[in-house]
């Protein structure tokens, strides 16, 4: 139907990777949604995102993966690495149709995987952050994030929250879109955010929200309108 009605696919959100938070939201398992051209920004590390239309909004500090290439078959951390283009920062914006964000697990899927809009920051080449899948999947899980709200600190996080590390996340992904029937593989192109470092912070338009993420990824801001 969106499609049908003029969207774009651009890839794909990948959903409750991060394992602390799953209790809270009564899920215990990942799951994931298209990312569309009209709900994906890039910015060199400052956006902004209108709040129209949004449900329930609430934010989520991630990291992102661009693809050069369809993953090999049968993937593993090193083949994988092989087929990423760039990493940034990212902030998705989630979303529920659900009174207080209560659901089961398949009225995630039902609501699109609970995709809003995805602010992709700074995309940095893969070949200037890591020269192997080891290396990047170590950085990555050791990362931390530091999430503010009008410069005001509200939560920090770690890349190890999301399945181990974002490089493991996507790997996951990729395994279970291709066990999944019929649904396409990844292609060169794909813009892939693999699942928030913190809770899911409800938003208001008007603030301004930054995650200060430690090396390699850097900082992204978020401002929010009408």
């Amino acid at each position: 139907m969106r499609i049908q009605r003029g969207d774009l696919p651009k890839g794909y959100k990948v959903g409750f990777t991060n394992r602390t938070i799953w209790p809270r939201y009564n899920v215990h398992a990942p799951i994931w949604g298209s990312v569309w051209d009209s709900t994906l920004t890039l910015c060199e590390g400052e956006g902004a995102v209108s709040l129209a239309h949004v449900c329930q909004p609430r934010l989520e500090p991630e990291v992102v993966f661009g693809m050069k290439a369809t993953p090999a078959a049968n993937a593993t951390l090193d083949t994988l690495f092989h087929a990423i283009d760039w990493v940034a920062p990212g902030f998705e914006v989630v979303q529920s149709h659900l009174p207080d964000w209560k659901f089961e697990a398949a009225d995630t899927v039902a609501d699109g995987g609970l995709h809003a809009h995805l602010l992709v920051g700074q995309r940095k080449p893969l070949h200037e952050i890591a020269d192997s899948a080891a290396t990047l999947d170590n950085l990555l899980a050791n990362a931390r994030v530091s999430l503010e709200k009008n410069n005001q600190p509200v939560e920090e996080g770690q890349g190890a929250n999301v399945l181990d590390s974002p490089l493991r996340a996507l790997l996951y992904f990729t395994q279970t879109l291709r066990a999944c029937p019929g649904a396409p593989d990844l292609q060169a192109g794909d813009v892939i955010t693999t699942g928030t470092w913190t809770d899911a912070w409800p938003v208001l338009r008007g603030e301004q929200w930054t995650a200060r993420f430690s090396a390699p990824l850097g900082n992204l801001s978020l401002h929010f309108t009408a």
